[in-house]
């Protein structure tokens, strides 16, 4: 009578399971041994703690105003929260002075954003991408004032209008007694002068979007044209800026959301008054202060969000639209 023993060699052990590839068992193995439950924690913590500080500070925040546009509240204690219904609304649209003028400011911020520095931003990019000589400097130069803050923008651009000392009045003689041009304290010129500051900064924002965007062009359709006899504006007009359409996208939602939430540059030069009043200065000045009158300054933060939804919404749906079509 004999006893068969089968002894498994180390190959024999390593040789996986009938139906079941050794590449998948190795990627198994190798999965194990690299997230170990402290990993795990780890990956947990990384990206779940971002998760609930967004959560809490833009969609409870968000939601929190969206009720609160319909209470009064004083900021002092839940119980003082009363429901009014649409009664912010209305006083809103007919009883502030201040609003409509506002919502104007924001209309022309924007017109101006989108016809000023966004087609110079455009042909600052076009130009660097033409890989001329010392590109990344002119890059640099540009792109600075986006990387600056708007507090210290406004400091400097006060310095310019100052009436007094400031760069332009001493270019153009306007900064002698009798002859002072107040750039920021004239309720005709200082929207226009903070404009100006803000263009300066969204050139360079701009700048950087469409020169990625050109990046991305296919190098076959310009050599395509080339050989068709195209000249560079027809290359750009015909073959070149149809294929940004991606980024035009971008461009329009970026400026919508510049001109909606400006606020720091406006903040600075005079808080909102004297012809420079925006929404954002509304909500700023009716939540915080002695007075505070927080379901009011949530009423015009819901507008603020109506209208800047009423725009981009349509606008992406029909761009969505196209490029399924196409």
């Amino acid at each position: 009578m004999t006893t068969d023993t089968t002894t498994k060699t180390p190959e024999a052990a390593a040789v996986p399971p009938p139906g079941v590839s050794p590449a998948r068992t190795r990627a198994t193995q190798g999965h194990r041994r690299l997230l170990t439950r402290r990993d795990r924690f780890t990956l947990a913590l990384m990206a779940g703690v971002p998760t609930i500080l967004h959560v809490l500070l833009v969609w409870v925040t968000a939601i929190a105003s969206v009720f609160l546009a319909f209470t009064t509240w004083d900021g002092i204690g839940f119980s003082s929260i009363k429901w009014v219904g649409l009664d912010n609304f209305k006083q809103l649209l007919n009883d502030n002075p201040q609003f409509w003028p506002a919502v104007q400011h924001n209309i022309i911020w924007f017109v101006v954003l989108i016809l000023i520095p966004t087609p110079f931003g455009l042909f600052l990019a076009v130009q660097l991408d033409k890989r001329i000589r010392f590109s990344r400097v002119y890059q640099t130069a540009f792109f600075l004032p986006v990387v600056i803050s708007l507090a210290c923008i406004g400091f400097v651009w006060q310095l310019v209008y100052n009436p007094d000392t400031g760069l332009i009045n001493s270019i153009i003689g306007a900064n002698e007694p009798g002859h002072y041009i107040d750039w920021i304290g004239d309720p005709h010129l200082n929207l226009w002068a903070v404009l100006i500051a803000a263009s300066w900064r969204h050139t360079g924002y701009m700048m950087i979007l469409y020169l990625a965007g050109l990046k991305s062009v296919d190098p076959s359709l310009r050599e395509a044209s080339a050989l068709d006899g195209a000249n560079e504006w027809q290359t750009f007009k015909s073959v070149i800026f149809p294929t940004l359409r991606p980024t035009n996208t971008v461009v329009l939602v970026v400026t919508i959301i510049e001109a909606l939430r400006a606020f720091d540059l406006v903040f600075v030069f005079n808080k909102g008054a004297q012809g420079t009043e925006l929404l954002s200065i509304l909500v700023t000045n009716n939540i915080i202060g002695e007075s505070s009158r927080i379901g009011y300054g949530s009423a015009i933060a819901v507008v603020l969000l109506v209208i800047s939804l009423a725009v981009i919404i349509p606008y992406l749906i029909a761009t969505f639209r196209k490029e399924r079509r196409a």
